[in-house]
């Protein structure tokens, strides 16, 4: 019988091989790999006596601490799924993905207790809440305090439960062209194989020191979670990046390794005290999105000892299909050329799996290799979802022929490194998060001044890109840029609120009325080699 491919058996290996060794940081909190593993059991256990079993579905709704962790293998060894949850969501949202992922159970940080207060008559499926706090909750939510709960259950390893590696271990919800999130169904198989990848790539080793200066609720922290455990590494907890604080755990964990979007790197190099940082220390991170410029990549390099490694995926894709690895052949190159290629997404990293940048003709031939001819990228293979959770028809609409289309438009140059030029889709990308510019119009329109409206994006020097609104008001009506982004702001996730309004006469359209919204893009990324950031 084959062993099925899964994170959770990493859990296992790090508990017997490495007990004594530290395994989370999280503040003032020091937890061992034998004191973890007890925690995860004690968790697994609360969770089946409350009925949580193979396949059912928990929420969670929490930053990054050691109680997201134990999440992650909580619940994943009991062959149930995990929700993460995005907290920075507002309540209607909320109220969808928990009703649409059917969790049964809601584990939720107290700090978000409020929203979930007020909507939890319309949670029908829900039927616990297990609260984590650091201290007395005062909520009208009827819950179990997560300490509590744990108590209850027992630090002995859970009685063995048959996994499949094809079945789901989360689902995570990101943003689509729709105004409703969708379900990503990432398997066992997806998780295990991506954090292979991250493992060899990113060079993971079992000395490394690993910051979570990216949300765990992204894709499960980039397959961080999983990779930093297989290795018997040292995960270290950060509910919140203030770029101060991160200059001071580098120095005093000493830490090696970090995943996060470019403006993290930008904040880094420019917070005070970057200069005092400990040098003689590698480290190395990996960014997705727009490469910091140049003169940021040196200063990190100068400042910091960190080593930027670009990477490019998505949440359907586990998340990372390429690495933009260097070689010692690029040494030779002049610091403009050595930018430049910095710049690409790199080449294809999938274990068993294919990546190709393929014509927009339907022939799914490759574009030739010449920095030149522009396609679409696409995916195939172990990193790639099951699926949009309960939408086949969206699935239907993003895998074709087995292929996974991403909507980036892209150039292959003769060395095979693949670099992002556009977007098919309209999802703007700020700071890290996907924000659905579609979802923005939907809420602009319910404005009674609003006649027409766009949403697209423009470039920002701190977040790559952020949302800005073009709207046609309503003959006759009165309506300023402050009040319709405040209107936005009551009515959204404060990152996906346009940054700008622009009122316009008209916005720009086909002989069929469809929207052209390169034309309103053009102006503002004019000179730009990209239309992405």
């Amino acid at each position: 019988m084959n062993t099925p491919l899964t994170p959770i058996d990493w859990k296992r290996r790090a508990v017997k091989y490495y007990p004594n060794k530290v395994a989370v940081i999280d503040g003032e909190l020091r937890l061992t790999y034998r004191e973890l593993g007890q925690r995860i059991n004690r968790l697994s256990d609360a969770l089946r006596n409350e009925g949580i079993g193979k396949g059912d579905h928990v929420a969670v709704i929490l930053t990054n601490t050691h109680e997201m962790i134990e999440c992650f293998f909580g619940i994943g060894q009991l062959g149930a799924v995990m929700i993460p949850v995005n907290y920075r969501l507002n309540q209607e949202e909320f109220t969808y993905i928990l009703n649409h992922s059917d969790a049964k159970m809601l584990i939720v940080d107290s700090e978000f207790i409020k929203p979930i207060e007020e909507i939890q008559d319309r949670l029908s499926n829900i039927r616990k809440y297990v609260v984590v706090s650091r201290g007395d909750v005062a909520t009208s939510l009827p819950h179990l305090a997560y300490e509590a709960f744990l108590a209850s259950g027992s630090a002995e390893e859970p009685p063995g439960v048959d996994i499949d590696e094809n079945q789901i271990i989360t689902i995570n919800y990101t943003s689509g062209t729709t105004s409703r999130p969708k379900g990503v169904m990432l398997t066992h198989r997806n998780s295990f194989l991506n954090a292979a990848n991250f493992l060899y790539h990113l060079g993971v080793t079992h000395d490394d020191v690993y910051l979570h200066t990216l949300p765990l609720f992204h894709v499960n922290g980039w397959g961080g979670i999983w990779a930093i455990t297989a290795a018997g590494a040292t995960h270290v907890c950060l509910r919140k990046v203030d770029p101060e604080a991160v200059l001071r755990i580098f120095d005093e964990y000493g830490v090696t390794l970090l995943c996060g979007a470019p403006t993290v790197v930008n904040m880094l190099v420019n917070a005070p005290g970057a200069s005092r940082v400990r040098k003689g220390i590698r480290r190395r991170m990996a960014v997705a999105g727009s490469p910091p410029p140049a003169a940021v990549l040196k200063k990190a390099e100068e400042l910091l000892g960190l080593e930027v490694v670009h990477v490019y995926g998505m949440t359907e894709t586990s998340p990372f299909i390429t690495y933009c690895e260097w070689n010692a052949g690029f040494d030779r190159l002049s610091e403009e050329e050595k930018t430049v290629i910095k710049a690409r997404q790199g080449i294809e990293q999938m274990f068993s799996g294919e990546v190709k940048v393929v014509r927009e003709d339907d022939s799914h031939q490759e574009v030739e290799w010449d920095g030149k001819q522009i396609g679409e990228i696409v995916a195939r293979g172990n990193a790639v979802m099951a699926g949009y959770y309960k939408q086949p028809e969206e699935t239907a609409k993003i895998i074709v022929d087995g292929w996974l289309h991403t909507g980036d438009l892209a150039v292959v140059h003769p060395d095979g490194y693949i670099e992002i030029l556009d977007r098919k889709k309209d999802i703007i990308i700020s700071g890290g998060e996907n924000i659905s510019s579609t979802e923005v119009e939907g809420v602009i329109y319910q404005h009674p001044d609003v006649l027409e409206a766009a949403v697209i994006a423009v470039p920002d020097d701190t977040w790559g890109e952020v949302p800005k609104a073009l709207v046609v008001v309503k003959p006759g009506a009165s309506l300023t840029e402050k009040e319709l982004i405040q209107f936005c702001r009551d009515r959204l996730a404060h990152f996906k609120t346009p940054k700008s309004v622009e009122f316009v006469d008209s916005l720009p359209r086909t002989a069929t009325g469809k929207l052209q919204k390169f034309k309103l893009r053009e102006r503002y990324w004019q000179g730009k080699e990209k239309r992405v950031q």
